[in-house]
């Protein structure tokens, strides 16, 4: 490793600029990264959950709030009850819409799955069986017999080396 200081460059159209010095640090952080703390979260990280959490508690602190002002205020309360039984029902009536859509299209997919993929499940299955029928004629009609050529062809090498070299011994005698 060098210890030599970087020298500056130039680009051409401005000033000089001088390289980072490199890390003499073994493990030393790059520039531009964020290493975990302790607890294994990013500064940012937890930042965040900080944020959040905060964010959380003053929900609930506003509900507190907000139910203790109900209960002082019945007048108050009963305008929010009609408020909210309101907007359960608007929600109950998308909720409704949403089941209906889902059920349509469930019957749409039992459509698709009876008239589409069941035929081209059933064309499949018969080229299947076209193939597995070409299998066997070719397996009893082409490579059978030659099978069975090979063996003769085979067995009358073996007779003519046998008659051939009977033939050596009575040269020999």
């Amino acid at each position: 490793m060098s210890t030599e200081m970087p020298q500056p460059q130039t680009n051409g159209t401005g000033p000089a600029v001088t390289p980072p010095a490199p890390d003499t640090k073994p493990g030393a952080a790059k520039p531009g990264r964020t290493t975990p703390t302790q607890g294994g979260l990013t500064p940012k990280q937890r930042t965040a959950l900080i944020l959040a959490g905060s964010v959380a508690l003053l929900i609930v602190a506003g509900l507190i709030v907000f139910g203790v002002f109900l209960v002082n205020n019945p007048a108050q309360a009963s305008v929010w009850r009609d408020v909210f039984i309101i907007f359960m029902a608007l929600e109950m009536i998308v909720i409704g819409a949403a089941l209906v859509i889902l059920m349509i299209q469930l019957a749409a997919l039992i459509n698709l799955l009876k008239n589409e993929v069941r035929p081209i499940l059933e064309a499949t299955q018969e080229t299947l069986n076209t193939v597995r029928g070409t299998t066997i004629f070719l397996s009893e009609n082409l490579t059978e017999p030659i099978v069975k050529l090979n063996a003769y062809v085979a067995g009358l090498s073996k007779i003519v080396e046998t008659v051939s070299s009977l033939g050596n011994i009575f040269r020999r005698l």
